[in-house]
């Protein structure tokens, strides 16, 4: 059979119930913009986190681990027996990295490295006359530091070099700048767990637009804090790595725990929680998405099922006149297709504008993330793949119909 005159009557079935046509039509549209939508948005808000996520935490952080947990005296002088200890106390043990700046070097000069930053964490008191936070100071060396996390990109006020030439600067959170009443320039006088006290001079505030972040803590010179903590200057509590590639990351911090015997957690660890979540919203949107266009094409199946009941006398007359089974297939899956494409078609331009308009549409998350807009991803694969899924749902179903029209015994129908 002619495929010209297949498309033909194929058109004449599609024009000769408008209605049915363009409900079918919209069934498709409607499936496709609202997957195009949804991937767009939950992708542009799993690749947010992961950036924010990335950008603020080392790919590596390699730290000694204390841990309470110890073989009591009894249980070294009675290995294997049943002993029962109560009440033991924590040995003091310290949190540093022996050789710490040494491993430092040692790792930067390793392949794929970007950068090292050797520093000092601790927990600290920020007092502003009657007003006191508590909140995390890191001890860097700030050169390093601005390496692996670009500060000078995050700073809100101030310098890197303020800091630098200043060893009793302090660079603080916005967030916790603006909860202690401070700007650059003012004095904050900081405490220790241990209770010593210095003043030191906020010389600039930065921001990550992570609320955990910008809320707790600052960065002071390596040299600063380790005075603080009584230590001597090599002592060190962490060492951030960063990674060329971040996927290189995990099986080199199993590297660094075996050689150097502290603890390596690597940012796929760290972020467990984000990860999780990224994988359960893919597979939320692509579950509602793929439901939408399966419940249009159950529309179209329906649609195309009365057709075939309104135009069995249609089908049996061109039976009757020479047409196949196979011609009649043809039929159906011409109409099906066009529906199909031009739904298809449809719904990718109103699902790109509707993503479009998410994306310039104002968002305020407040001290929590630095989000202007909602992020949107625009993935030409995501287009493709809705089209596809379009095109094939709208085809399956209306193949079952057709198959149905097929077997039209064409002297039975016509002799009533």
């Amino acid at each position: 059979m002619n495929l010209r005159i297949a498309a033909q009557i194929a058109q004449t079935h599609l024009l000769a119930k408008k209605r049915q046509t363009l409900i079918a039509m919209l069934g498709v549209t409607f499936g496709i913009a609202m997957f195009i939508t949804m991937i767009s948005f939950m992708q542009g808000v799993n690749q947010f986190l992961e950036d924010s996520a990335l950008d603020a935490s080392p790919h590596i952080r390699l730290y000694n681990e204390v841990n309470t947990q110890r073989p009591s005296l009894i249980d070294q002088l009675r290995p294997g027996g049943f002993n029962v200890t109560h009440h033991q106390k924590p040995k003091n043990e310290l949190a540093r990295i022996k050789n710490g700046l040494t491993i430092a070097n040692r790792i930067e000069r390793q392949s794929g490295v970007l950068g090292v930053s050797p520093q000092v964490a601790t927990q600290a008191f920020y007092n502003n006359g009657p007003i006191q936070l508590s909140g995390t100071i890191s001890g860097v060396d700030i050169a390093r530091e601005d390496r692996l996390y670009g500060l000078k990109s995050r700073l809100k006020s101030g310098s890197v070099n303020a800091l630098r030439s200043n060893p009793d600067g302090l660079i603080m959170g916005t967030t916790l700048a603006r909860k202690l009443n401070v700007v650059t320039g003012d004095k904050v006088t900081v405490t220790t767990p241990t209770g010593t006290t210095r003043v030191l001079r906020v010389v600039g505030t930065f921001g990550f637009g992570i609320g955990t972040i910008d809320n707790t803590k600052s960065y002071a010179n390596l040299p600063t804090v380790q005075e603080l903590l009584g230590k001597d200057p090599s002592y060190i509590t962490d060492i951030h790595v960063k990674m060329l590639d971040p996927m290189q990351a995990i099986p080199l911090g199993r590297r660094l725990q075996t050689q150097y015997g502290y603890h390596a957690e690597d940012w796929a660890t760290a972020n467990a929680a984000i990860l999780a979540g990224e994988k359960i919203r893919n597979m939320l949107t692509y579950v509602v998405s793929i439901t939408l266009l399966v419940v249009a094409g159950f529309g179209i199946y329906n649609i195309m099922n009365m057709t075939v009941v309104n135009k069995i006398k249609d089908i049996a007359i061109l039976k009757a006149t020479g047409f196949e089974g196979h011609d009649i297939v043809a039929i159906f899956l011409l109409q099906a297709l066009f529906i199909g494409l031009s739904g298809g078609l449809l719904g990718l331009g109103i699902g790109f504008c509707l993503s479009y308009l998410l994306s310039i549409t104002p968002f305020d998350a407040g001290d929590f993330l630095s989000m202007k807009t909602f992020p949107v991803i625009f993935e030409p694969k995501y287009y493709i793949n809705g089209l596809l899924f379009g095109i094939i749902t709208t085809v399956l179903a209306g193949y079952f119909p057709s198959r149905k029209a097929a077997k039209v015994d064409p002297v039975a129908i016509l002799r009533g």
